[in-house]
């Protein structure tokens, strides 16, 4: 333990300091940072890597024709009678054009629109076949993610409807489902962050039976959550970083779960100490001595898994790393600070209503955990097998395992653009929900030739449109293409490449100098973000666990421990992403596991679940230096049982909240983090890895062995 920390826990008054210190830094940071929101860029968040050839095309697109960056908002109008339909989606679409770009309107030249001016005519597929049902493609401008594009939406979805109050009218489309998608993630923060305080609060009264020792945890967190917004804001501010709304609601999550394990990990050993320390900041400075590798340990792990993610191509994971970095590395600090000096601050107080004493003997761990700990060492082969089996039933629900890149399926309230996409769906066909372009680039362009592409294309695609006065420019012409499938679907992303393909080859056949295809639009993209997300697991899985692997080398001092822990692992995140499966897709009926979700679980789950190994083997390294294997193995269960297993139901029951979010992503992230740390804490920690320990003997941490002092008979291992 370093000189300065002794010294900020020398003393109530050094202890009273240290409080002080982080009172007042939070508040200088407060005073000149900016809001954490008005700096989130939720919009690169969800975008394809810029070097792909979706984004590509989209920047040439752009140039080609000024305007090609605004966001389609498609409204849709529906009315049981024909002429009323018609007169309606008329008004919407007078509605839709006043203040916005000029409207594709199927109705465009009647009741006295101009084309070209007022609105620009739409081909058949803007209209059902039985009439009944319009849609009126609106271009939108700005950042999506900023408040005057989601007014500039809210006043369009205000227009439209009150132009046809008789109709069923919806605004989707791309600018609907973005704007819709950040209203839903910002309408559950407050729900978040109260929801885990109160679930936080509740389990460390049950684990304490203190309310001073259980607002401390809390208080720490609250500390850390805030210097962590702050500093997090700035570096945003500066463009050092990148903090998205989904980022902000998991760090929530992650400040709660880790910053408590980190005071329990803490107060136990604490209370361990108290004992046999003849004062409280004796036994304080014996406790930090004593945690303050694994601690160390559990921090390091984490930050560098999140750093792990700048090497990914995707900007969804790229971006992801270095906020929740930041957060970990300043509750590790806050941990080993404000914790202990606010325990030492309140005294004896802080275990009211108990007392020191019988707060210290029951810290030498409960009857349960005695139990499991004889169970593990006089059966370890039966142990392993059960736990084995279990592991791997789970592991079966992976068969059943697919992605989803739907958003609107992802909505679990009901919204607007969902609204929409269903009419689009059912009266028009899924394509129509957002269209794809073709950018073909060539010398010496002439409509004939554009015309032929168009002609070749059709057959692979439910709907093309062209037309010469709008779609040509020098060098370059753009062929508006409707795909057959849901834009957002696998089937739509894999009819990329052979239209890619087919329009390349049409190009050359229709004699076009230099010729060059290119596909923009959101199935490209969607389809360019799957191949960057597929590449970046290919990267990240033997990354990570190289990391994970060095760390946990590094403290146990052993070649041979880092890789069983590390194979417990893998069968933990498979069994549990196996179980979130079988739960979201095959029984409650998802789409399939959210694009991000599985590179999200393994990230979190490899290196907060080894957190508990690590716990537990730590602790059982520092026992084998005083006893025999056996009793070390059989004290490292005992004396960490019911402070991990108290972590565990804590970090399991902050990642459940996630599971009150309206966003699909969210919800499946916290089952899986829920059910991934809850198999750590109570079968691979308790159970799996002592098993493996207890049949190893003294090889368990190879070529690390016990001391000389420690070597005695051991028993027999007997099942």
């Amino acid at each position: 333990m370093s000189a300065l920390l002794r010294a900020m826990l020398a003393s109530k008054r050094s202890a009273a300091l240290t409080v002080v210190f982080w009172i007042v830094l939070t508040g200088v940071l407060a005073g000149v940072a900016p809001d954490l929101k008005s700096v989130e860029d939720n919009s690169s968040a969800n975008s394809a890597p810029a070097a792909s050839d979706s984004s590509v095309a989209q920047r040439e697109l752009e140039r080609a024709f000024p305007g090609s960056d605004a966001l389609p908002a498609v409204v849709v109008v529906r009315s049981e009678n024909g002429p009323a339909a018609t007169a309606a989606v008329t008004r919407a679409a007078h509605a839709a054009g006043r203040g916005l770009g000029v409207p594709v309107s199927p109705v465009c030249g009647q009741d006295g629109t101009r084309p070209g001016t007022d609105c620009v005519p739409g081909g058949d597929g803007l209209t059902s076949a039985d009439g009944k049902t319009r849609v009126v493609i609106v271009p939108v401008t700005g950042d999506p993610t900023s408040d005057a594009f989601e007014d500039t939406v809210a006043d369009l979805r205000t227009a439209v409807k009150d132009a046809a109050p008789a109709a069923t009218v919806a605004v989707t489309g791309p600018a609907g489902i973005i704007v819709d998608t950040v209203k839903v993630f910002s309408s559950g923060d407050k729900v978040l962050l109260l929801g885990t305080v109160l679930l936080v609060l509740v389990i460390l009264l049950v684990v304490y039976r203190s309310p001073l020792l259980a607002l401390v945890p809390l208080l720490a967190v609250g500390v850390a959550m805030r210097v962590t917004e702050t500093l997090g804001a700035l570096l945003a501010d500066a463009g050092a970083i990148t903090v998205s709304s989904q980022t902000a609601s998991i760090m929530t999550v992650l400040l709660f779960g880790v910053g408590t394990d980190y005071a329990l990990i803490i107060t136990s050993r604490y209370r361990e100490a108290l004992v046999d320390a003849g004062d409280r900041f004796a036994a304080m400075r014996e406790a930090l001595r004593g945690t303050a590798e694994s601690v160390l340990a559990s921090a390091s792990t984490i930050v560098l898994a999140m750093f792990a993610l700048l090497v990914c191509a995707s900007p969804a994971l790229r971006g992801f790393g270095p906020y929740l970095a930041l957060g970990v590395a300043v509750m590790a600090v806050v941990a080993f600070t404000f914790i202990p000096a606010a325990v030492l601050l309140c005294g004896r107080a802080v275990f009211w209503p108990f007392s020191e004493a019988a707060m210290a003997r029951r810290a030498t761990g409960g009857a349960v955990w005695r139990r499991a700990a004889d169970l593990v060492v006089a059966a370890p082969r039966r142990v392993l097998a059960g736990t084995l089996v279990l592991l791997a039933v789970l592991c079966l629900g992976m068969t059943g395992y697919k992605e989803s890149f739907d958003f609107v399926s992802g909505f679990r309230v009901g919204t607007d653009s969902a609204a929409g996409q269903t009419m689009i769906d059912r009266d028009l066909g899924p394509g129509e929900i957002a269209p794809s372009t073709l950018l073909v680039r060539g010398r010496n362009l002439v409509p004939e030739q554009v015309e032929a592409v168009r002609a070749k294309v059709a057959p692979q695609v439910a709907r093309t449109a062209f037309d010469p006065r709008r779609d040509m420019a020098a060098g370059a012409a753009r062929i508006t293409v409707v795909l057959k499938d849901n834009p957002y679907s696998s089937a739509a992303m894999d009819a990329v490449g052979p239209l890619r393909s087919t329009a390349d080859a049409a190009a050359r056949d229709a004699g076009i100098a230099d010729a060059r295809v290119l596909v923009a639009g959101p199935t490209a993209e969607t389809a360019d973000i799957k191949s960057a997300l597929d590449r970046d697991m290919l990267v990240l899985v033997p990354l990570v666990l190289l990391i994970v692997g060095l760390v946990l080398g590094w403290l146990l001092r052993s070649v041979l421990a880092p890789v069983y822990l590390l194979a417990t692992l893998l069968l933990s995140f498979l069994a549990t992403l196996g179980l979130t499966v079988a739960i979201t897709v095959w029984l409650g009926g998802d789409a399939g596991i959210g694009n991000r979700v599985t590179a999200y679980v393994f990230i979190f789950l490899v290196s907060l679940g080894v957190d508990y190994n690590i716990f537990i083997m730590s602790r059982y390294r520092q026992e084998s230096e005083r006893r025999a294997p056996v009793e070390a193995l059989r004290a490292a269960i005992t004396r960490t049982g019911g402070v991990v297993s108290s972590a565990g139901l804590i970090l399991a029951g902050t990642f459940a909240v996630l599971m009150t979010q309206p966003i699909r992503e969210l919800y499946q992230f916290g089952m899986a983090m829920a059910i991934g740390i809850l198999l750590d804490t109570f079968v691979v920690r308790p159970l799996l890895v002592p098993a493996i320990v207890r049949l190893l003997g003294d090889r368990a941490l190879w070529p690390r062995r016990p001391a000389p002092a420690a070597v005695e008979e051991a028993e027999p291992v007997r099942g």
